[in-house]
């Protein structure tokens, strides 16, 4: 069963990040634009989806940077995409998309975005 990666597509860096992605991609991950979604049944609702990166795996969801990390594994780059998965590396990674993340969606929804720390 394929990975599936929810992005927005409204955000101009996402979408150049998932065409790069697309461009190298195997065939196990779908990207899915989720202002294209037509069923979002089984779904966190469209606000959470919009706040951080989400891959649904199986039953479970990858949020955030492991979200995007788990995507770029769907590629050839994988060894780079592994060194930001090293412990301090991953704790310093994890801060960085996280308050990008905060202020890419209050950028472009105009509303701040209160990222679950507990992920």
């Amino acid at each position: 069963m394929a990975d599936i990666l929810y992005f927005d597509g409204q955000c101009p860096l996402c979408k150049r990040e998932m065409a790069k992605l697309a461009s190298v991609k195997d065939d196990q991950l779908i990207l899915q634009d989720i202002h294209a979604l037509s069923d979002s049944a089984g779904l966190p609702d469209k606000d959470t989806l919009l706040k951080v990166l989400h891959m649904k795996r199986g039953d479970a969801f990858l949020t955030g940077i492991d979200a995007n990390l788990a995507a770029w594994e769907h590629t050839s780059w994988l060894p780079i995409w592994r060194l930001l998965k090293l412990p301090l590396i991953y704790s310093f990674t994890r801060w960085v998309y996280d308050v990008w993340a905060r202020q890419r969606f209050s950028r472009l929804y105009g509303t701040s975005c209160q990222l679950d720390n507990n992920r």
